[in-house]
């Protein structure tokens, strides 16, 4: 007793509430229960399930319900058309034949009949959600709302269905409301993207890059070292498929390449510890510079006296433009 409560209410850390609802499960069913009751105990306290199944009752099995006038709406509150005339006897008969279409139901479509509430067909790994999560700062990367606020859940930007990965640069963190509204907010037509990856353009620099000089790489992007370097360890971040400009790129690229860039700047200044900045930079359009139309983006070190004065940075590409007044 004494060392369970010192554990509850001294040792204990919680980043959620699952700890004392396992605890409070095992108390209440003699110091033993399974997995399986554990789990719906935590399930009761997890709004953004609920939040989906008011949903299903709401806009589905009511609408249905009520254009029958089986039951009608009243604020919050469904009623049972005519459930007052209703003998016990009547109800038991009723509860019955619902409990037998249910059962009959499940006996032929199997657990498919949740299959919809199954995000991906494989499970995400814990270490995979934690890094996905990391990386939208524990926020839903549409509306923004926290992960203490609201449930987050690991999403394929583009759909299993449609080709989409299982992979890190094609995951997203939404909160449930996000995620179950994103099937009919997004009319992205995904019937290319099965082999919109694959696409390389014969004769491109880039797609043709040989494999063996490349420094770090991911399912959708490479790097490697500039051939002709602004400064030393200039790197140069690509993505595989074979795309003009950043802003054509999608999420998943866009992930990918931000990956890299966070690889890179690990790798850089582990092999050079002088490196003390870096620049970051897209050349779109001819205008803009640009000389090889396939994405790539310049990452280039900069060194504490590398130039007189670095302050404008970027800004210098106009020349007489780069200096900030009194600067």
């Amino acid at each position: 007793m004494n060392d369970l409560k010192y554990f509850l209410t001294s040792q204990m850390r919680m980043s959620h509430i699952y700890q004392p609802v396992m605890i409070k499960t095992l108390l209440q069913n003699g110091g033993v229960a399974n997995q399986n009751k554990i789990a719906r105990e935590i399930l009761m306290y997890d709004i953004s399930q609920i939040e989906y199944y008011e949903n299903i009752t709401n806009n589905m099995v009511g609408r249905v319900l009520r254009n029958h006038e089986v039951v009608h709406k009243n604020k919050k509150n469904y009623y049972l058309e005519g459930f007052e005339l209703l003998t016990k006897n009547e109800i038991t008969e009723l509860i019955e034949i619902c409990n037998q279409k249910i059962s009959e139901f499940i006996e032929n479509r199997g657990q498919m009949v949740f299959e919809h509430r199954r995000r991906n067909r494989r499970a995400v790994t814990g270490s995979i959600r934690y890094k996905v999560l990391t990386r939208a700062k524990f926020r839903c990367e549409l509306c923004g709302i926290s992960a203490e606020e609201k449930a987050l859940e690991v999403d394929h930007i583009t759909p299993k269905n449609s080709g989409g990965e299982d992979s890190i640069n094609n995951y997203q963190a939404l909160c449930y409301t996000c995620n179950a509204q994103k099937k009919d907010s997004d009319d992205t037509d995904f019937r290319g993207f099965k082999t919109l990856y694959d696409h390389r353009m014969r004769g491109c620099v880039f797609c043709d890059f040989d494999q063996k000089n490349i420094l770090t790489q991911n399912n959708l992007a490479f790097a490697f070292k500039d051939e002709f370097p602004v400064t030393n360890l200039h790197t140069l971040i690509v993505p595989r498929r074979h795309v003009v400009d950043y802003f054509d790129l999608t999420q998943p690229e866009i992930n990918a390449t931000t990956e890299l860039i966070r690889q890179v700047k690990k790798l850089l200044i582990s092999d050079d510890n002088t490196i003390s900045g870096f620049n970051i930079g897209v050349n779109i359009g001819q205008d803009a510079g640009q000389t090889i139309f396939h994405c790539h983006i310049h990452m280039i070190p900069r060194r504490t006296g590398d130039v007189e004065n670095p302050i404008g940075g970027v800004r210098h590409l106009i020349p007489g433009r780069g200096r900030y007044p009194n600067k």
